[in-house]
């Protein structure tokens, strides 16, 4: 993933990265909307890859509220961060499968 040297990416950075690259063994934190903090929370339930993640968001039939509301459950995720996450994998899957 491609970052600028002033800092983390931002969000519409990450999501152009996340959704343009192969899926593969990429961090959870590499999902939009997944910061170090809710990335360490979900990895410490189990998920500490974004293809875990997708299988997840598909498991719940690509479905926003259900997909959102898990991880707010789970991560404790404002909306912001659960639309970015959730966007993310909307359109990564779009774009692949």
């Amino acid at each position: 993933m491609s970052g600028n040297k002033e800092g983390p990416p931002t969000t519409s950075q990450k999501h152009r990265d996340f959704v343009s690259e192969p899926m593969g063994n990429r961090s959870v934190r590499d999902v939009p909307g997944i910061g170090p903090a809710h990335g360490r929370t979900l990895e410490e339930k189990g998920m500490p890859r974004a293809d875990q993640m997708l299988g997840d968001y598909l498991k719940r039939g690509r479905d926003q509220g259900q997909f959102q509301d898990n991880l707010k459950n789970t991560t404790g995720a404002n909306a912001k961060h659960q639309r970015d996450a959730y966007n993310g994998m909307k359109e990564w899957t779009d774009n692949n499968m």
